[in-house]
């Protein structure tokens, strides 16, 4: 245990962490900044959940994986990346909000979806970095770390950003939002880059077949099948329930200062202490058995947001509700299944792996999300979570064979 604490209090987890926070800005801006500007230029709630489909890239990023695998940039094979995709995203972040989302809204589909392939461009290499530059024993917890810093960059757009947009143009808050990403880069530039495992690919076929068969002939087909349709599902319940949440949040009848007080403000220091809470309890139950205990957490949360949509505006209950399914679902359900997909790549191929995998977490975000508008508008927002509820068990079913609670992998942690 000791150990592990001691994991936290070194430069290369620092680094994890500042990486951490510009992975997820650039997601939650979309999720949050850029759907309430949208909304409230007057944009529908079907055309709202269809825009999700241009955010594919966070689904495909590992078609393009095995090149930034095989080719190295100035500042180094990760490093060099990360400060590309790092400046471009600053750019285009800001850019965005100076288009007109009612004259404009085709430019601004262009925008988000350009956003979204640097955005998950940039996800590939930090988790190939964070894989390689933590030891072994220093896992778990750099999952709760960058889990972490993720959620906790959801502050700059959702509570910060929306606070601010009450009073500022939307051309200047998108700017203001597109600096926090410079603290990322300064610290690319100061961080080392990681030791290479194994032998580099040494051409691009290479970067791509040996990765994929080495995860197919590791235990067969079937028990990688499994692994991909785990992956898949653990967290569908919750991306489908919280994929509108700002839109939700409006259509009760909160205001944008409330929704970033009283919601996003609680939920960050509620997903934080979540991965404190998580870091420590994962390291005493093992990966295993906290996919179980977390994953029963994050479906309860869900119920949350059913209960709100009953009682209607009452900005307590939108600060208890949000607060919880961080810490749940954020703290607790992501930081076990991060742990899970670093566990199960194999260091040699880390980027083209990892990146596979986190490509299958998102596919309820970017494909069944965009039917959320549709499925709300027949069922209404009370029926539509409680749907969300059911749907978070199927991969509950899996756990038995996927991750056993008396598990011998667990017991070496």
């Amino acid at each position: 245990m000791s150990a592990g604490w001691k994991s936290y209090f070194n430069f290369r987890v620092l680094t994890v962490l500042f990486m951490g926070f510009s992975s997820g800005l650039p997601l939650y801006t979309l999720l949050y900044l850029t759907q309430a500007w949208l909304a409230k230029s007057g944009l529908g709630l079907k055309e709202l959940g269809l825009f999700s489909i241009v955010m594919f890239p966070y689904t495909f990023k590992f078609l393009w994986a095995p090149f930034m695998d095989r080719y190295t940039m100035p500042l180094g094979r990760r490093r060099g990346w990360m400060a590309l995709t790092q400046v471009l995203l600053f750019l285009c972040l800001g850019g965005m909000g100076m288009l007109d989302p009612v004259a404009q809204i085709s430019l601004v589909a262009v925008f988000v979806a350009a956003v979204a392939f640097l955005s998950a461009s940039q996800d590939v290499v930090i988790d190939a970095y964070r894989r390689e530059i933590l030891s072994d024993r220093e896992q778990g917890l750099g999952a709760a770390v960058i889990v972490n810093a993720y959620k906790a960059a959801a502050l700059v757009p959702s509570a910060i950003g929306l606070v601010l947009a009450d009073t500022l143009p939307w051309q200047t808050v998108f700017w203001i939002v597109a600096a926090f990403m410079l603290p990322g880069l300064l610290c690319t530039l100061l961080a080392q880059e990681p030791r290479v495992y194994g032998e580099p690919p040494k051409n691009l076929q290479q970067a791509i077949v040996l990765p994929f068969r080495e995860f197919i002939l590791r235990d067969g087909w079937r028990k990688a099948l499994m692994i991909v349709t785990f992956i898949l599902l653990y967290k569908i319940g919750d991306s489908m329930a919280t994929a509108l949440s700002t839109k939700f949040f409006l259509d009760l009848g909160f205001s944008t200062k409330q929704i970033g007080l009283a919601a996003n403000a609680t939920g960050l220091w509620a997903s934080v202490a979540g991965g404190v809470v998580g870091g420590v309890w994962m390291v005493k139950l093992g990966i295993n058995r906290a996919l179980w205990v977390f994953g029963v957490l994050q479906a309860l949360a869900i119920l949350g947001f059913a209960w709100l949509a009953r009682t209607g505006p009452d900005t307590g209950l939108l600060a208890a509700v949000y607060g919880f399914e961080s810490f749940a679902s954020v703290g607790l359900g992501t930081a076990a299944l991060v742990a899970f997909i670093s566990r199960s790549t194999d260091p040699r191929y880390t980027a083209t792996q990892y990146a596979l995998f986190s490509s299958l977490a998102a596919v309820p975000r970017t494909f069944i999300n965009a039917s959320v508008g549709f499925v709300v508008a027949q069922t209404g927002w009370f029926n539509f979570f409680i749907v969300c509820f059911v749907l978070a068990f199927p991969a509950m079913m899996m756990l038995p064979k996927i991750a056993p609670w008396n598990s011998k992998e667990d017991s070496k942690e």
